[in-house]
């Protein structure tokens, strides 16, 4: 199994750089996407989600590679991620038709849930400015190269986007690569991207010709069947325990197809409600397994961008020399606090993270 090595800071411009489409989330807090008559407005994304993080909550550098319609939304934009704290200057400002009609921002509606009502998402994202970014648009050689970047992260989303995000995908990687970054992927299946590209066959096709150029390869247990085809033994939804042991075997096969990975991580989540999970976590590092914290009953405000924050958590964690135990959880303290509040985005501080790895309780701190 091969080994993590990550470059010293001091010889990069950046920690975590992540490549990938930013939408705004139009949020109706307790009312329901098709009755209500107000929204709250959030941006995120699945990539730019674990940057944002990292650079919030856990201190590191962060920029992002993407590219965004010049135009009032757009700006809107771009005025939510500088509160993030994330550097813009990889972005790629595309010109405004007048209309969207050539390109656009992409949009996510995201309803929460709530006891036996599930979340529910609906993205409006079609001829989006991400979504046509082609292969030779990003200078990938100065951004690993001249400019140093210890970390990059991508996923399955930007993948599905269109028909040229994958070979985006494939370049940057492989520039990493030759410039010694780490590189994580987190597969991040949704059946609703893929569904006119293909489907689940092309889903698979894609993300196993990207698998052999990642590092740590992240997800949840559907995401490693859905997207990769590896087929974990007694996974059933409706199950009230979560039971590591078939994960284990699924991850070793896992590494067994692509040795190239020098660390696989999932989630584990048994929604009993929407409003009340069981949440836990699994690291494959080294040849050993570490588990994180099993929280029971743990209870969801909202879900979005729980396994996001889990991302960020454990990046952290590999990326600053903290023991494979410890990086797991921070990861599933972090997802754990980020469903405490609305938004694609953690609103947690390390010291609440670090808090959380201690199991301390809810009592009022002051």
């Amino acid at each position: 199994m091969k080994t993590l090595t990550v470059k010293p800071a001091d010889q990069c411009k950046y920690d975590i750089l992540s490549l990938g489409e930013i939408m705004l989330r139009l949020d109706p807090g307790e009312e329901r996407i098709h009755t209500t008559r107000t929204f709250r407005v959030w941006e995120g994304g699945g990539e730019y989600n674990v940057a944002r993080a990292l650079r919030r909550c856990f201190g590191q550098r962060a920029a992002v590679a993407t590219a965004i319609v010049d135009n009032p939304v757009g700006r809107l934009l771009e005025d939510l991620m500088l509160q993030g704290g994330v550097n813009m200057e990889y972005v790629r400002w595309v010109p405004f038709d007048g209309i969207g009609r050539e390109s656009r921002i992409g949009l996510n509606f995201t309803e929460r849930g709530y006891g036996i009502r599930a979340a529910r998402g609906c993205s409006d994202r079609g001829h989006s400015a991400a979504s046509q970014l082609r292969k030779g648009d990003i200078d990938w050689n100065r951004i690993f190269g001249a400019d140093g970047v210890r970390w990059f992260h991508t996923g399955g989303i930007f993948a599905a986007l269109s028909d040229t995000t994958p070979d985006v995908v494939l370049e940057a990687v492989q520039a990493a690569h030759q410039h010694g970054t780490v590189v994580s992927y987190d597969l991040n299946y949704r059946p609703s991207l893929w569904k006119s590209y293909g489907g689940q066959k092309r889903a698979r096709e894609v993300n196993r010709s990207i698998a052999p150029y990642i590092d740590v390869m992240l997800g949840n247990e559907e995401d490693f069947t859905a997207a990769l085809g590896f087929e974990v033994a007694g996974l059933d939804a409706a199950c009230s325990k979560l039971d590591p042991g078939n994960f284990k075997k699924m991850m070793k096969e896992v590494v067994a197809a692509f040795p190239n990975f020098a660390a696989v991580a999932t989630t584990l989540r048994n929604a009993r409600t929407a409003t009340f999970n069981d949440w836990g976590a699994v690291l494959y590092l080294g040849g050993e397994f570490f588990e994180a914290m099993l929280r029971e009953n743990l209870e969801i405000l909202d879900r979005v961008g729980g396994g996001d924050s889990f991302a960020s958590g454990l990046i952290y964690g590999l990326m600053e020399g903290k023991t494979p135990s410890e990086a797991v959880n921070y990861g599933a303290a972090h997802g754990a606090l980020a469903m405490t509040t609305p938004g694609d985005t953690t609103t947690a501080s390390l010291a609440e993270v670090e808090k959380a790895m201690k199991g301390a309780g809810a009592r009022v701190d002051r």
